[in-house]
């Protein structure tokens, strides 16, 4: 179980998880706030400080125990309180809330786009000859071990700063498909709430418990795997397009 126990791996994951928690949750935070409700933002939540979203189940023990065993547990972080009779009457209360809910998914997006156009540009800085850049870039973003990536032969700075960058873009990209999900207590179910007709609501409140107890057994049987992993290929596919593409200039 231990065998590819990796400190520096797990160091520069459980970074790149904890700032990825933090921006989302501040986010959520950020769009109540500019929906007129404080009530997160009295609390210190708006803020991208890992301090004011930590859940020591969430945030600590399932990530730092899937980045031990290998198990594919997915973190996150406290929920951030929201008010929906607060938020602002130029919507209504149920697509303020869904505007609230969209995001912290949203900002999960822009971090993968932001920090996979970062790595495009330091992968073309460091890679040691153009027709290299791809499969070096596929490497660094692929990396199971930061050990993994001695093969490229960069000092230890540009090293642990690229596997912080592929675990940046992934993670993201993890998280925003996660919350996505229409289940429990994700992002999801409430984005899902604020679009559907009055008349369904009533059925779509009575399934979200149960659909929270499948969220449950689906991320402690790894089966989440299955549910996620035809869409991330999907989304892998995109970026190793636009690799080929950038990287060709």
């Amino acid at each position: 179980m231990f065998d590819n126990l990796s400190i520096p791996t797990i160091l520069v994951s459980y970074v790149a998880l904890l700032f990825s928690l933090s921006v989302h949750e501040a986010s959520h935070a950020t769009a109540a706030y500019l929906l007129e409700d404080d009530t997160a933002a009295s609390m210190g939540r708006m803020t991208i400080n890992p301090i004011a979203h930590i859940d020591l189940l969430g945030t600590v023990i399932f990530p730092l125990l899937g980045m031990v065993t290998g198990f594919p547990f997915i973190g996150w972080a406290k929920p951030v309180p929201v008010d929906p009779r607060r938020l602002t009457r130029r919507f209504t209360q149920r697509t303020g809330y869904a505007l609230v809910a969209s995001a912290g998914p949203i900002s999960n997006l822009i971090q993968a786009l932001l920090f996979l156009g970062i790595m495009f540009l330091v992968v073309k800085a460091v890679a040691p000859v153009p027709y290299l850049e791809y499969p070096f870039f596929v490497r660094a973003l692929l990396a199971a071990r930061v050990e993994n990536l001695q093969v490229l032969h960069l000092s230890t700075t540009s090293t642990l700063f690229l596997a912080l960058l592929g675990r940046l873009v992934l993670i993201n990209v993890a998280l925003a498909l996660f919350n996505l999900l229409p289940l429990g207590p994700l992002d999801g179910a409430g984005i899902v709430r604020g679009l559907l007709p009055w008349n369904w609501l009533p059925k779509f409140d009575r399934v979200q418990p149960f659909m929270g107890v499948a969220l449950i057994v689906l991320a402690l049987t790894g089966l989440l795997g299955y549910v996620l992993g035809p869409v991330f290929g999907v989304v892998f596919y995109g970026i190793e397009l636009i690799a080929r593409i950038f990287l060709r200039f």
